[in-house]
């Protein structure tokens, strides 16, 4: 009987404790700043706040920073990872502006002092909001658009580029789908049985028409290259390989070979 009662309380431990992940998961998925952000124009010269309202009525702001050369120009929707805020991309719109490329630098519910909590569902509304900004309230036609995703924000925005393509789609570090992810980071729990959110990018992005780039560095520790590259094989995209270079590393975040793989999608 003592054998028993053992067993049933770890039985008892093990299934209060999965019960608690399920219900608490997004909070390891999703790392908002959820703090107010400066003006854009306080940030990045010339750039401007907006919002864009979601099919599910909430408002999110976001920033438009136009291109600092004249002439006719791409703009880059850009969809960022799991964390921080549109605040820690300024860099990047900075980069890409200089080439000559307007951004829009989004942030999902939850980030930036927007409302609502992020969920797979609910970026998949944000996203869809901020295409809707840029087609029908800027008239950017579909030609001119780049869309860019980092991380997380490359299931986004391989959703998006499935149901309405753009000109380029490049992605920074995607996963094949988040168990994956998940998997290599948790091995001794049943991610996939567990997870909500499941960000489908290798089967997805099967359904892309638009040209792809997928951009990884080869010692990523957080998305393992081998899944960057699974997408980039189930695509038939252009793969750029950045030797060395982690996750979070400054080359991977707005360095030279980044710019340049989206700006060459032009």
């Amino acid at each position: 009987m003592t054998l028993l009662r053992v067993t049933l309380a770890v039985l008892g431990v093990v299934v209060l404790l999965l019960g608690l992940i399920w219900l608490f998961q997004r909070k390891l998925i999703y790392l908002p700043d959820s703090s107010p952000v400066p003006r854009a124009g306080d940030v990045l010269p010339g750039a401007t706040d907006v919002a864009m309202r979601t099919s599910d009525g909430l408002t999110l702001g976001a920033w438009l920073v136009p291109p600092a050369q004249p002439g006719p120009h791409a703009v880059v929707l850009v969809a960022p990872g799991n964390a921080g805020n549109r605040a820690d991309r300024a860099p990047l719109a900075a980069a890409l502006s200089a080439r000559g490329m307007a951004v829009l630098l989004l942030d999902y519910r939850g980030y930036g002092g927007n409302p609502g909590s992020p969920s797979e569902d609910g970026l998949r509304q944000d996203i869809r909001a901020a295409h809707r900004f840029l087609t029908q309230d800027l008239q950017v036609p579909p030609g001119q658009l780049i869309y860019y995703g980092e991380s997380l924000g490359s299931a986004v925005v391989t959703d998006l580029a499935a149901e309405h393509p753009p000109a380029a789609l490049v992605l920074r570090s995607p996963f094949t789908e988040l168990a994956a992810a998940g998997g290599e980071h948790y091995p001794f729990l049943p991610v996939r049985l567990l997870l909500r959110d499941r960000f489908p990018v290798a089967e997805t992005i099967t359904r892309v028409t638009a040209p792809v780039t997928v951009v990884l560095g080869t010692h990523d520790t957080v998305i393992p290259p081998e899944q960057s590259r699974e997408v980039a094989r189930a695509a038939n995209a252009t793969l750029v390989e950045i030797p060395g270079a982690d996750h979070n590393d400054r080359v991977l975040l707005d360095g030279p070979a980044l710019i340049d793989a989206i700006h060459v999608t032009r």
